[in-house]
């Protein structure tokens, strides 16, 4: 186990595909070549023929022996229907794990299976969005003007349980879904999720990742939740088993992505495409009748004239293709224009028709709409299309613009009324993706480039000026460290309070990356230096991406010196990754840079990294070498936060060599410093460390102390990684102390972060954590199986310490059981380990061995 020392992170952006190689006698397919999901099937398919071609019964049973081996009960073995599933192109998403499975059925190599989850956590990278939802257990408010959809509403009553409205957009599917769940009620549950099938900025909605919310809205904790996407469906089927739920699967894209969510109870599905499910009603959505429209359009200008003509209001609902979002567009201009009849609006689409050849209804629609904004409206309207995320606040809009918050929060709130904005329960704003579409084409042709770009630079500058304010609030010690950025003239919200500051950066995360994304040379380098701390604390598939950016553009521009800083944090972050190859890359390669410019203070925090990877490789000496160097690069600079970094680092290799107590005595005093330097997140890491020293010691109840202690600071600071690798170690505090129980659960919440953050040495330490308290509970068999996924995972990344340490795990429990050939053999491997890191631990084993 190593408590995190890095002195920088850093990620890699997803990285393109090369020749898609299929060729069996060209030798082994390469997976590093994939840029896709479909290219990774190609490459599978053409590794299966390499290897002579083998069934799938074949390879079924091989995958099961390998992971009955390692202690994978029955009920979570490979289906051979799931292996061929594997086989399949057209998916948007796969089971990782079993896709490394089968490469290591067809070839065991494990460098080569190795290749084949990095690919596979390069391509899962690409589409990190897809699994980026927020579900809601009630219906959106129904409309109290809902006019027509007689007969559908009928079919949807009596309908089987799965019901699916198709049509295109803008026709009103979900305004008929919601309506219908409003009229079918009352409900004991209610989950509705937007599947994101057509957004214009988003990809759709991974079908795991809606489950996920649905569970957690069902009140599964996170250290229950299932983590492969049949196990969530499986358990969401049982618990709403029984229960009277609608379900409203908005906007999906495709069959693939809702039969995952289907549990037999009612649902309805909205999509613009023709959907196959089985057993489910589809229903075709036209737009309104003659008579829908004419009701509909009656209702909603109640009290306005109808003029000189009687059929005014259907003129107008056929000029506007009796489309339900035209025509609410419409309306909502006729309401607001004093002195007007209903005929007149009429003439006046009818000119605007020949005027501008404005064919659709609802491009008549939104131009009639937009044209009766106020000219500052239709600008900010405009602007917003600039944006590169999927919604925004009132901050961001005034940057836009450059304007003051208040007017800005006007504008927003009037276009929402006027349903050119569409308002969300957390106060933010988003386009229909149709309007979007309409805007952007309107600041093409209406905002000189110039205007353009200096919108776009305010709204750059707003998010890199507030999240560096954000941490200054959360790292002041760390300061100097980040690029200086200028204060914006624009407005920024309050964020001298860490709490606040956090939930800005976790609220704003997606879109500072695809700001990054648009590789600005005045932003994505400095944003990259700015949120690695923050993005440092377990947001690893997030730092891929941002810090991916980052180095393209320092590539660009020819800063050698941002090269290295930037690749120093891909290094790190492939390093909490367990990718160790790719690390020693990229942290080499920023070391020859630094020296190539003969910068010794600044390559300091590159050298405290590749000690912290020596260390997960289990190279001691080399290790404390790096630390040593990096801590007095670091006080020849002046540089306290640095060389903090290298006590902390030089206090983890005494761990790992069996020295505890000297450990103790350089996290005190590199905690001391902390303290005086100021700096929460380096107080909190070496309070962590130096509980865990003291437990090692024996020192049990300041060790408690020092990780609750670590453990709160970290939760304020929003740093996941920290927080995992405490709870872990805590864990094993109350497994040493007897506390069984406690200790599972420490280790589960400790689990669930590792699996959220991508820290695959937290995976095997907490699996490793799991087979002690269960040893210790007289639990073997038990332990056997958290055994067995420790040392898969260790093995896959690499990480022999904790390989060793399961192997001592599973010697004790197979001991317990009375199967002492089998114990002979893992303690002998453990000694054997720990024998060539230099590890105490080696004598510990014997002893084990001995009884």
């Amino acid at each position: 186990m190593s408590i995190d020392v890095r002195d920088d992170d850093s990620s890699a952006s997803p990285s393109g595909g090369g020749e898609i190689q299929t060729n069996p006698d060209a030798g082994l397919p390469d997976p590093g070549a994939a840029a896709t999901l479909d290219d990774l099937v190609v490459l599978l398919r053409a590794l299966k023929i390499w290897a002579g071609n083998p069934s799938f019964d074949v390879i079924t049973q091989r995958i099961n022996a390998g992971w009955t081996a390692a202690g994978r009960p029955a009920a979570e073995l490979a289906r051979r229907g799931t292996v061929v599933d594997c086989f399949k192109t057209g998916r948007r998403r796969v089971n990782a794990d079993l896709i490394a499975a089968v490469a290591q059925a067809l070839h065991p190599d494990a460098g080569y299976v190795a290749q084949w989850r990095q690919a596979l956590r390069v391509v899962s990278g690409e589409s990190r969005a897809a699994a980026q939802v927020r579900a809601q257990d009630r219906l959106p408010d129904d409309l109290a003007e809902f006019t027509g959809r007689a007969a559908q509403l009928a079919r949807l009553r009596d309908a089987p349980p799965v019901v699916a409205v198709e049509g295109m957009a803008g026709v009103g599917k979900t305004r008929l879904a919601i309506h219908a769940g409003h009229l079918l009620g009352p409900f004991d549950q209610v989950l509705f999720a937007d599947l994101r099938g057509f957004h214009p900025a988003q990809p759709p909605a991974d079908p795991a990742a809606v489950l996920e919310s649905f569970l957690e809205l069902l009140g599964v904790p996170a250290q229950r939740m299932p983590h492969d996407l049949d196990g969530r469906a499986a358990h969401y089927a049982d618990l709403l088993a029984g229960r009277r739920t609608l379900v409203v699967l908005d906007n999906a894209v495709d069959e693939q992505q809702v039969r995952p969510l289907l549990a037999g109870t009612r649902t309805i599905v909205t999509s613009r495409r023709r959907l196959d499910l089985p057993g489910a009603r589809r229903i075709a959505l036209d737009v309104f009748s003659h008579a829908e429209a004419a009701a509909f359009l009656g209702q909603a200008v109640a009290g306005v004239p109808v003029g000189a003509d009687p059929g005014a209001l259907g003129r107008v609902a056929d000029r506007c293709g009796r489309l339900p979002l035209a025509l609410g567009l419409v309306a909502g201009h006729i309401r607001t224009t004093a002195g007007w009849t209903v005929a007149d609006h009429a003439d006046r689409l009818d000119e605007r028709h020949r005027d501008r050849r404005l064919d659709t209804g609802v491009s008549l629609a939104l131009d009639l709409s937009y044209q009766h904004l106020p000219a500052d409206r239709r600008r900010l309207l405009r602007l917003l299309a600039l944006h590169p995320g999927h919604d925004v606040d009132a901050y961001a809009a005034a940057a836009l613009a450059g304007s003051d918050l208040d007017a800005a929060r006007g504008h927003l709130d009037d276009l929402a009324t006027d349903h050119l904005l569409q308002r969300t329960e957390t106060g933010r704003y988003v386009f229909h993706d149709l309007v979007r579409a309409f805007t952007a084409e309107r600041t093409r042709d209406e905002d000189a480039p110039r205007a353009r770009q200096a919108a776009v630079t305010r709204l750059f500058d707003h998010y890199l000026a507030t999240a560096a304010a954000a941490m200054d609030v959360l790292h002041p010690a760390e300061k100097h460290r980040r690029p200086a950025v200028d204060p914006v003239s624009t407005p920024a919200p309050d964020l001298t309070d860490p709490d606040d500051a956090v939930a800005w950066l976790n609220r704003e995360r997606v879109t500072l990356i695809a700001v990054a994304a648009q590789r600005s040379p005045a932003h994505t380098v400095r944003l990259s230096r700015t949120l690695f701390r923050y993005l440092n604390g377990g947001h690893n598939a997030d730092a891929l991406i941002l810090h991916g950016h980052a180095r393209a553009v320092a590539q660009q521009t020819g800063d050698l010196t941002a090269e290295a800083q930037v690749l120093t944090q891909l290094g790190t972050a492939y390093t909490r990754l367990g990718r160790y190859d790719e690390s020693a890359d990229h942290l080499r390669q920023a070391l020859e840079l630094f020296r190539r410019g003969d910068n010794r203070s600044a390559e300091a925090p590159t050298l405290t990294n590749l000690g912290q990877l020596e260390v997960r490789l289990g190279h001691y000496e080399a290790a404390a070498g790096y630390f040593a160097e990096a801590r007095d690069r670091h006080r020849e600079a002046g540089d306290v936060v640095g060389e903090v970094r290298g006590l902390a680092g030089l206090g983890l290799v005494q761990v790992m060599l069996g020295r505890p107590d000297r450990a103790v005595e350089h996290h005190t005093e590199g905690l001391a410093l902390a303290r005086k330097a100021g700096s929460r997140m380096l107080e909190c890491e070496l309070l962590s460390s130096l509980g865990d020293a003291e437990r090692r010691v024996g020192d049990f109840e300041p060790a408690g102390l020092h990780l609750r202690e670590s453990l709160a600071i970290g939760r304020q600071l929003g740093n996941r990684t920290t927080e995992g690798f405490t709870l872990d170690c805590i864990g094993i505090l109350e497994t040493d102390r007897g506390n069984t129980a406690a200790a599972v659960e420490l280790h589960e919440q400790a689990l669930v972060i590792f699996r959220e953050t991508g820290d695959r040495e937290g995976d095997a330490s907490a699996y490793n954590g799991l087979g002690d308290a269960a040893n210790a509970d007289g639990r073997p068999a038990e332990a056997i199986s958290a055994y067995g996924m420790a040392l898969g995972t260790a093995v896959e990344i690499g990480d022999r310490y904790e390989e060793a340490r399961a192997h001592t795990g599973l010697g004790r429990a197979c001991a317990a059981l009375g199967r002492p050939g089998e114990a002979d053999r893992h303690f002998g491997t453990a000694i054997e380990i720990y024998t060539a890191l230099h590890s105490p631990e080696a004598d510990r084993v014997r002893g084990f061995a001995r009884r």
